[in-house]
């Protein structure tokens, strides 16, 4: 089988490389291969491959820079989705939680009513509007990954820095480790799937807890000399160009069926994680 993983410099797309089946015969690209604002670079690319599958794990995700480059955002997140999907693969669209307003008393179901409420979510849902009923579409939400640019690295370096952090403690769903999501998705592909799922890690969480929990893990593993003083703050406390759900968790309870998962809470996977980040260095 011959697979076109995108965005294969980031998070997920190393985790797809390396969580690959034998089988697969991998192309990764980056930008630096393709510049998927460019229509024709990409057809050209998918005539040169000529994949059975596309996994898309490339997006524009600066989530507060969209909103003053909504159009570049869109070429992205969008129209380049649209040219994949000229292709005869099978695509595998990668998407998010920001697809939805926030404003649920429930985890958000796969076939729930979306409504973005930023430039990253609008675009993103226009990505998934180009899909065909044979593709399949996962949305995922707080991703983080060894070695990559997020919240967990983040909090690591200020932690190092600060006696003491505000983190925004009324924004709630759950972290998602970039190795689960990118073996959750080879088995979807495995299975045969179409549709929408959902994944991220079982259980729940704010900021706040996650950057506790942070803390904890690793201070014990040597990451942080000491725990600082982590304070919980409103989000109007932190204004941000691009709003943010309030409440974004994601039900993957329909993904965990068709694949016969166990659900692996998120800190189980956020101390793997941070053991892989100790032996980075």
């Amino acid at each position: 089988m011959k697979v076109l993983i995108t965005g294969a410099g980031g998070q997920l797309g190393g985790a797809l490389q390396r969580t690959a089946p034998a089988h697969a015969q991998i192309t990764a690209i980056d930008v630096a291969d393709v510049d998927l604002t460019d229509a024709e670079m990409l057809r050209a690319k998918l005539a040169q491959v000529a994949p059975d599958l596309i996994l898309n794990a490339a997006a524009y995700t600066a989530v507060d820079t969209a909103e003053g480059d909504e159009d570049l955002a869109r070429a992205i997140n969008a129209d380049a989705v649209a040219i994949m999907a000229e292709s005869a693969a099978k695509l595998v669209h990668v998407s998010t939680d920001f697809v939805f307003d926030g404003q649920s008393s429930r985890a958000y179901r796969p076939d729930d009513a979306r409504a973005p409420i930023s430039a990253y979510g609008r675009t993103k849902a226009a990505g998934e509007d180009n899909l065909r009923d044979t593709d399949l579409l996962i949305r995922t939400a707080w991703v983080y990954e060894a070695g990559g640019a997020n919240f967990v690295r983040t909090m690591i370096r200020l932690m190092n820095e600060r006696e003491e952090l505000g983190v925004v403690a009324d924004q709630i769903g759950a972290p998602t480790w970039a190795t689960g999501l990118a073996r959750t998705i080879w088995g979807l592909v495995d299975k045969g799937a179409s549709g929408t799922f959902h994944h991220s890690d079982s259980g729940v969480a704010s900021w706040y807890d996650f950057a506790v929990a942070i803390a904890e893990e690793a201070h014990a593993l040597d990451l942080i000399a000491r725990i600082p003083a982590i304070r919980p703050i409103a989000t109007s406390d932190y204004p941000t160009p691009a709003s943010r759900p309030a409440f974004s968790l994601l039900d993957c309870s329909a993904t965990r069926a068709a694949l016969g998962q166990e659900a692996v809470h998120w800190r189980t996977n956020l101390r793997l994680m941070l053991k892989e980040e100790a032996q980075l260095g």
